[in-house]
């Protein structure tokens, strides 16, 4: 599995406009072959800035499965405008995992 990492600046005053376009837009990565999972998290410190965090089965189907699609130019219609500057986006892969256990009473 891989993790794909992009820290999200939106331009300021936009956040509303962008979540709401998120929201559109997650339905589109969601249905991609090799997707897993998202999650798109706002920064407690900079109400700006948001993190996008999508895992993909691998690094190809995002890389070319997802960004070489007809999908995709959907999605960069949908939000590349909200961003200032331009996100880097970069993949992780696991070294180490750890969950905590929940007991449920």
């Amino acid at each position: 599995m891989i993790l794909e990492v992009a820290i999200l600046d939106v331009k300021s005053g936009q956040e509303n406009e962008f979540e709401v376009a998120f929201n559109k837009a997650q339905t589109i990565i969601s249905g991609m072959k090799g997707y897993i999972s998202h999650q798109l998290k706002k920064c407690i410190e900079n109400n700006n800035r948001y993190i996008l965090l999508v895992n993909w089965e691998t690094l190809k189907d995002h890389t070319t499965g997802f960004r070489e699609s007809s999908q995709y130019q959907e999605w960069k219609s949908l939000l590349h405008h909200f961003y200032e500057p331009f996100p880097q986006v970069e993949h992780y892969t696991t070294v180490f995992e750890s969950h905590r256990e929940i007991k449920i009473k």
